[in-house]
């Protein structure tokens, strides 16, 4: 059985280039820090969108990806939710993608989005705005880069703290 959603950071994210047969199901995305959901979406292939916002954000095409880029590298550590309207979760709004859109963006109140959305949260004071200027220089291979030794870091603090 596939899990009903996957949780992970930016920075892990942006290590898988082609989306796991078992993330396909997938059709409802989050961008989220651990206290504010910025963005939520859907897509009938919520991998391959996320990565659009992402890649939109370098030329504009995403606020939500221009945000991430503005922010980088506090944004390593934001979350991207993917989940499945065909999940027990939505089983009361009849499983309906665009049901279980609206059911999020009412529950989460995302930043970004405008419709369906009667009271956007407020971008929290500590990030910068999506059209501040990159703090980076070099595209997005130089952020795999540096993303890649994020999560090595992290999985050498957990392997040393098992050792314990």
């Amino acid at each position: 059985m596939n899990p009903p959603q996957i949780i992970l950071p930016i920075k892990r994210f942006l290590l898988i280039e082609n989306c796991p047969a078992e993330w396909k199901e997938f059709d409802l995305y989050l961008f989220r820090d651990e206290h504010v959901t910025f963005y939520v979406g859907q897509s009938q292939l919520a991998f391959a969108r996320v990565w659009e916002h992402l890649l939109g954000g370098f030329h504009g095409h995403s606020i939500v990806g221009r945000f991430i880029w503005s922010n980088w590298p506090v944004s390593m550590k934001f979350t991207i939710e993917l989940m499945s309207s065909k999940s027990e979760r939505f089983d009361e709004v009849g499983n309906d993608l665009d049901a279980a859109e609206r059911q999020l963006i009412q529950a989460f109140l995302p930043c970004f989005n405008i419709s369906l959305n009667s009271a956007p949260t407020h971008i929290p004071s500590e990030y910068r705005p999506m059209n501040a200027k990159f703090r980076f220089r070099h595209g997005l291979n130089q952020l795999k880069r540096e993303a890649e030794r994020a999560v090595r870091a992290d999985d050498s603090k957990v392997w040393i703290e098992e050792l314990n």
